[in-house]
């Protein structure tokens, strides 16, 4: 793979941060505003946002293609994965933080195993089931895989899902995902498709 030089790396993601790409008119100019789906990095400038929702975070968004990502700097590292998929690693202060699952050059899974970042709602790795059922109440629910030998915390918002899977070692959360629920459910579920 040809790697530009670290002073371009650099740069471009300075810029990245500074001046934000548009592709629609004028009203899409504008600073988006907190939501649902939590601050966007923009609004925080060059440090990585704190928050971690089902859009996304930064600007790996659910939707946002692996080609436009890797040419503007975004991907550090790609992995195949079952069929279509491709996993992914994040570059810039997001490196090491988040893991990305691309399927048809399509983001469809962002996740992590650290705090931060947290949920939209405060929850997030480390926590145990019983702080996310306090902190979501009946917006979420402790659910089992197809095979019934794991368990996770899920939270629905449309059509998709923040998850949070069990820890290998010790009670709780080891990991915090968010995307599209027939991508990021399914594959908890019922395991990968290959």
């Amino acid at each position: 793979m040809n790697r530009p030089s670290i002073l371009l790396t650099t740069a471009a993601l300075a810029l990245g941060t500074l001046a934000p790409v548009t592709v629609a008119g004028p009203a899409a100019a504008a600073p988006p505003a907190a939501s649902a789906y939590g601050p966007h990095a923009d609004a925080v400038g060059h440090t990585h946002p704190q928050v971690l929702g089902v859009a996304g975070a930064g600007v790996y968004r659910i939707g946002a293609s692996l080609a436009a990502l890797t040419a503007n700097g975004h991907i550090d590292w790609t992995a195949p994965g079952c069929g279509s998929v491709v996993h992914a690693g994040a570059t810039g202060s997001w490196a090491g933080v988040l893991l990305l699952a691309f399927e048809n050059d399509r983001l469809v899974e962002v996740g992590t195993a650290t705090a931060p970042p947290r949920s939209p709602a405060g929850a997030a790795v480390g926590m145990s089931f019983a702080e996310l059922e306090a902190i979501y109440g009946r917006r979420g629910s402790l659910i089992r895989n197809d095979a019934g030998d794991a368990e996770a915390y899920l939270v629905r918002v449309g059509s998709r899902v923040e998850l949070f899977t069990g820890h290998p070692i010790r009670p709780g959360v080891g990991y915090f995902q968010v995307g599209p629920a027939s991508f990021v459910e399914r594959n908890f579920r019922q395991g990968p498709s290959c």
